[in-house]
């Protein structure tokens, strides 16, 4: 069984940061390794599932052409679009993934952030299926999760990883684990960027 939308809704319906993404540095900083960690310095279909209230969508909308933003919550919805109200490369949507996944669409881009413990590990095992499938040929999926218990945690960080790894046959090109959090980029391509510029 995976989280339940009541459950988001109750943490935005009197807050529209419950996890401090405007103010923490911790957030910050993460959201720029996440970035710092893209093989590419442009990208032209971007799908970010669990936007929140937009904060690190705002940052993938600067590298890409097109981004499709969604989250479960109405009132992240509603917070995002008034964030990124000025960005007219983004689409924001309601939905619930892998449920509501955008099979008919292809991206070279896949981030998946603070999403899949909330995920049991059955959905979660979907959703890597259809993160490979919809990924192009040349594309990158990142996945970065918060290492420490909290209430509602379904999994830990590194089993969601192990899934994802997994999904992606074990073309990893990006690994960065801190005592809070582990970020990983996968590339069905597999080269390094050095090798993408032809320098090694």
């Amino acid at each position: 069984m995976s989280t339940s939308r009541i459950y988001f809704d109750d943490l935005y319906r009197n807050n529209d940061d419950p996890w401090r993404y405007r103010t923490s540095w911790y957030e910050r900083r993460k959201r720029d390794l996440v970035l710092a960690s893209l093989p590419r310095e442009r990208y032209e279909s971007a799908f970010e599932p669990a936007c929140s209230n937009g904060e690190l969508s705002a940052m993938i909308a600067r590298r890409c052409t097109r981004l499709l933003a969604c989250d479960v919550s109405e009132a992240a919805v509603r917070s995002a679009s008034e964030r990124l109200a000025d960005t007219s490369n983004i689409t924001l949507e309601q939905r619930a993934v892998p449920d509501d996944w955008p099979t008919d669409a292809r991206f070279d881009l896949i981030v998946i952030s603070e999403l899949a413990y909330y995920l049991s590990p059955e959905a979660t095992a979907t959703l890597a299926q259809l993160a490979s499938t919809s990924l192009s040929d040349d594309g990158a999926f990142v996945a970065c999760h918060w290492r420490h218990p909290f209430e509602g945690k379904l999994q830990s960080a590194e089993d969601i990883h192990a899934t994802f790894d997994a999904a992606f046959h074990g073309v990893r090109i990006v690994q960065h684990a801190e005592a809070d959090f582990i970020l990983d980029v996968w590339s069905k391509d597999g080269r390094s960027i050095a090798q993408r510029e032809g320098i090694a």
